[in-house]
């Protein structure tokens, strides 16, 4: 059953081969400073960064950047580009990358003129978003995140070991997206798999919560179908374009809110996650993947209607004379085959967590109260442990 809700997203995607065509004429909406926001050498290697700049330059826009936004952009980074905004009067950012970069020109996007430490105000107050929020286009290269078409801003305080997602409004939607799946070849395998997974556990996190027999329950399913079916085909070629295009795609819809819709979400494994790579600075689909079955293991034993039919519909299990709960170890049984298979870590010494981190790691996790159980302190240690 559904709910009542509000669905809005205002982000123009441009996709496909030709999608950066589109990029001169939508720069025509704004103003003559662009900021351009970007990781390392990656996008200067494939050649997109001149070809960028050439736009950039053709429509005639004076140009400042932002390099070296690391794979979890941290607090200090954003106050860096808050300057560079700001010494720029920036009209546009820019970024081109993952979903890293995109986070990080909303953080900075969203922060820039707000009245106070954003950091404070933001992430840890959680206070709304109400100042002047400078518009943000990307160009993707990297899937994963579907940051490219939400309104999130997840950053890392080394600190205080928080890694804490903040959404900053309708303002801080890209105004557009340019998604051309080539760009997405020139990734790691070990990046492809990591964002992969990223897109597997979105859907999950708002599948396994407590709203069932609804639409955004029946899309998140042959999402999740796709991925898998998709993975594979990648997995052999890396180069081909449909399963590369429809995983780019799958990314955007899995965190665009659209399945978010008459849910409540779980979002227990990204806090384990995130809390992961706050400690160990990892790769973010591998802090999801090295936890999510001992967390679905026991999220089974509280609601085995909704693994079993996880198990059913998207992995092909056959009920059989089998019990709910024979069924969803089934389902749960694939999900890691297929994780094995995609080559995720799977254990969370795999991403520099040690057993004596864990009473820390745990001290520093929020505990949600959204899915079908809310963890006791207990039992979040215990599933870090069984994660080792």
């Amino acid at each position: 059953m559904l709910g009542n809700f509000e669905y809005f997203n205002p982000t123009k995607i441009y996709f496909g081969k030709e999608a950066i065509q589109h990029l001169l004429p939508e720069l025509k909406n704004y103003g003559q400073n662009v900021t351009l926001v970007y990781g390392k050498n990656s996008i200067k290697k494939i050649g997109l960064y001149d070809e960028v700049v050439s736009i950039l330059k053709q429509a005639g826009k004076s140009i400042s950047e932002i390099s070296g936004v690391m794979p979890n952009p941290t607090i200090q980074k954003v106050y860096e580009g808050i300057e560079v905004v700001k010494e720029n009067k920036t009209d546009l950012l820019l970024a081109v990358g993952g979903g890293s970069v995109i986070d990080y020109a909303k953080a900075v996007a969203g922060s820039a003129y707000c009245n106070g430490d954003p950091w404070e105000k933001f992430y840890i107050g959680r206070e709304e978003c109400t100042n002047q929020v400078i518009p943000v286009g990307c160009i993707l290269t990297m899937v994963g995140t579907g940051s490219e078409m939400n309104d999130n801003g997840t950053i890392t305080n080394h600190e205080t070991k928080q890694k804490i997602g903040y959404k900053f409004g309708k303002d801080a939607y890209p105004k557009f997206a340019i998604m051309n799946p080539e760009y997405t070849y020139s990734v790691s395998y070990y990046q492809f798999a990591s964002g992969t997974f990223d897109i597997m556990s979105h859907i999950m996190e708002q599948y396994f919560s407590n709203e069932d027999d609804n639409v955004s329950d029946d899309i998140a399913e042959g999402l999740m179908r796709s991925v898998i079916r998709n993975a594979k085909v990648a997995k052999g070629d890396l180069t081909n374009y449909e399963a590369r295009s429809n995983l780019m795609w799958a990314a955007t819809w899995a965190l665009n809110n659209l399945i978010a819709m008459g849910k409540t979400g779980d979002w227990e494994v990204h806090m384990m996650g995130q809390a992961i790579a706050a400690f160990t600075d990892a790769t973010h689909g591998m802090t999801l993947s090295c936890i999510s079955i001992p967390y679905y293991r026991l999220m089974a034993k509280y609601y085995p209607p909704k693994f079993a039919r996880f198990a059913v519909n998207v992995w092909g299990v056959d009920p059989g004379n089998k019990t709910n709960e024979q069924i969803a170890e089934e389902g749960l049984n694939r999900l890691k085959d297929w994780m094995i298979e995609l080559g995720v870590a799977m254990s969370i010494k795999e991403v520099g967590i040690s057993e004596d981190m864990i009473e820390e790691l745990a001290d520093n996790t929020p505990i949600n109260d959204a899915g079908y159980h809310k963890l006791s302190k207990e039992e979040l240690i215990q599933i870090y442990k069984n994660s080792l």
